[in-house]
């Protein structure tokens, strides 16, 4: 089993103060979260950047990844090395992620800039369950949506500042490899879980 923080953003998102190095940094010394996926707000760019300070380490895995902006809301894409092609809408990406074998996510579907019940249609893999920056009551009925829609729930920090980082991660049944990782999370083998206390689908 590995624990993977799945919605971060670095200094590639113009809204983040977090730099590659603190990423990697704080990686390297969480005693259990080992596996980060770095998801910049309609930018790839920081992926190689943090990839290259993670590859002395052995025992971290950077999953690539991308928070497109859609006018209906915004789907992270996990897995993700190049942008889904314009124009962005939850149809074309989630088409995208779906054609590439990636993971497409409704990231806090209650919170600005959240699809809502518009979830509902979208088709996606998973919804982020537990983000680090929404309320108890935004994540509650993310719970809530996932059940229903017997999707996958998935947990990101959504982080924007270093101090921010790892608050919380899914827990998921797969090996450091990313395809695995993706495969096991659309099969839902996983669970999220902020301290000591976990959610499971």
């Amino acid at each position: 089993m590995i624990r993977a923080d799945l919605h971060i953003h670095t200094t590639f998102s113009d809204d983040s103060k977090t730099t590659p190095k603190d990423l990697i940094e704080k990686l390297v010394a969480h005693p259990s979260v080992k596996v980060a996926a770095v998801t910049d707000h309609d930018s790839i760019k920081g992926i190689d950047p943090v990839r290259r300070l993670a590859k002395p380490y052995s025992d971290i895995l950077i999953i690539p990844g991308v928070e497109i902006s859609t006018p209906e809301g915004d789907i992270l894409v996990l897995g993700a090395e190049e942008l889904p092609p314009k124009p962005w809408t939850v149809q074309t990406v989630v088409d995208f992620a779906k054609d590439h074998s990636y993971v497409s996510v409704a990231a806090h579907p209650f919170r600005e800039w959240g699809l809502g019940e518009l979830t509902m249609t979208s088709n996606v893999d998973a919804i982020e369950v537990l983000n680090g920056s929404s309320s108890a009551q935004a994540n509650k009925q993310a719970v809530e949506l996932a059940k229903t829609m017997k999707l996958p729930g998935v947990a990101g920090s959504d982080s924007h500042q270093p101090s921010e980082l790892y608050s919380v991660y899914t827990e998921i049944q797969a090996s450091m490899d990313v395809d695995e990782i993706l495969r096991a999370i659309k099969k839902g083998l996983i669970a999220v879980s902020q301290t000591e206390k976990s959610i499971r689908f």
